[in-house]
């Protein structure tokens, strides 16, 4: 081998020698094109900093929210039209691509990708956002973050916005909050319950001096059709709360988990229909007797993780080390009988009100909303022949009543 390179560099073999020499120098010449483009990402590594968000983060929406307030947006002329973030309203974002802008003096660039992932059998769109701006301290980004955080938060307290979970909380577009005047409780109950949300969002810092978990759980339970989820929808939107919906049924306790850590501060969290949870047995009380196991009872091993939230699962995420900070705990059932009493526990449960059958007043109070003309007597004797049990089926009727003179007066008109 020695030799053979010897005899290269001896020029003996001169096609060899040759092409050996145009070889090394191809190479360095390669190499030496190559220094103006590594210096320059060098200097620019050096002196820019970066900071990435993907949509798998709720970050994301924040950032595109924070995109609509600012003012460079109409110099932007790749747009994407988005209708999460405003319902049916269209909103127009910057599109896949680089786009460039001022924050104060600052440049800041943009990167917006957006690819397709293949899962499973399945394709998901992958999108994330990636801004540089020139400096080297993180007091530019912290600031920059800062703004897209109050933002948000801006938004948060005049809009209520509803979230479902689906490896990841997704945003019901559709929805449409109630207003709290549309619902009808007794006497009393409707007021009582607002005042204690409302005492609780201005004691933030009396929890903190007194070391309790910052946190407050209500359960509100009667007969289906009593205007349960209604009355969470429109205390969420007095209070400009957005309302995260848990589906236990669908969950097990890593899930469930995953979807506490990502929830926002400051919001409602819906458990409905606590009682179907398939959480296993009961608890059973010191000296009680043992009582017969359910057929879903296994759902309650760890041997078994894909069958459901279990009962240490619910409560750890309530009061546990994976409670949220800030938030609302609801829960709604139909049969509170049904419900382990270790759930029902203050600190877990603070506040419970039953919705039951419809009283009188309740039913004369929606009688005249729909028929505003009708006088007081007459709502209240119209209540009294229509005895409905909830105020679901007291609206139906009442629908039905109308659309009857609906038909009446474009006969008449006719």
């Amino acid at each position: 081998m020695r030799a053979f390179v010897h005899q290269l560099i001896a020029g003996q073999n001169q096609f060899a020698s040759g092409g050996l020499a145009l070889m090394l120098i191809g190479g360095a010449v390669a190499w030496l094109r190559q220094i103006p483009s590594k210096l320059w990402w060098w200097i620019v590594s050096q002196s820019t900093m970066t900071i990435t968000v993907t949509d798998e983060d709720a970050a994301f929406r924040w950032v595109k929210e924070w995109f609509l307030e600012q003012k460079f947006l109409k110099r932007v002329r790749w747009l994407d039209l988005d209708t999460t973030l405003r319902g049916a309203e269209l909103a127009m974002i910057p599109a896949p691509g680089r786009h460039r802008f001022f924050r104060g003096r600052r440049p800041f660039w943009v990167w917006f990708y957006r690819s397709d992932e293949v899962k499973a059998g399945a394709s998901r769109r992958m999108e994330s956002l990636t801004f540089r701006t020139i400096g080297r301290g993180t007091r530019v980004l912290r600031e920059f973050v800062n703004e897209v955080i109050a933002c948000h938060h801006s938004k948060r307290r005049v809009a209520s916005y509803l979230y479902v979970f689906d490896d990841g909380w997704d945003c019901v577009e559709a929805y449409s909050p109630r207003l709290l005047d549309s619902v009808l409780l007794k006497p009393g109950e409707k007021e009582h319950l607002l005042g204690d949300l409302q005492r609780f969002r201005a004691s933030r810092e009396r929890y903190r001096k007194l070391g309790v978990p910052y946190h407050r759980g209500y359960l509100f339970y009667g007969p289906p059709g009593t205007g349960k989820t209604s009355l969470v929808s429109a205390c969420a939107a007095k209070l400009g709360m957005s309302i995260y919906v848990v589906n236990l049924t669908e969950m097990n306790d890593r899930s469930l988990k995953k979807a506490m850590n990502w929830v926002s501060e400051d919001s409602v969290i819906l458990f409905e229909d606590i009682d179907c949870m398939r959480a296993g047995h009961r608890r059973q009380m010191p000296g009680a007797e043992e009582k017969p196991q359910p057929v879903n009872a296994g759902a309650n091993d760890a041997a078994s993780p894909m069958l459901g939230v279990t009962l240490s699962g619910l409560l750890n995420v309530l009061d546990g080390f994976h409670a949220p900070e800030n938030v609302i705990f609801v829960m709604t059932t139909n049969d509170v009988d049904a419900l382990d009493p270790a759930l029902l526990r203050p600190g877990r449960i603070d506040y419970k009100l039953f919705m039951g059958r419809a009283a009188e007043s309740q039913k004369a109070e929606l009688y005249r909303r729909f028929f505003p003309e009708a006088s007081e007597e007459q709502a209240r004797e119209f209540a009294r022949e229509h005895r409905a049990e909830t105020m679901a089926e007291f609206q139906g009727h009442l629908l039905a009543l109308e659309q009857e003179f609906a038909e009446l007066e474009s006969l008449v008109r006719g």
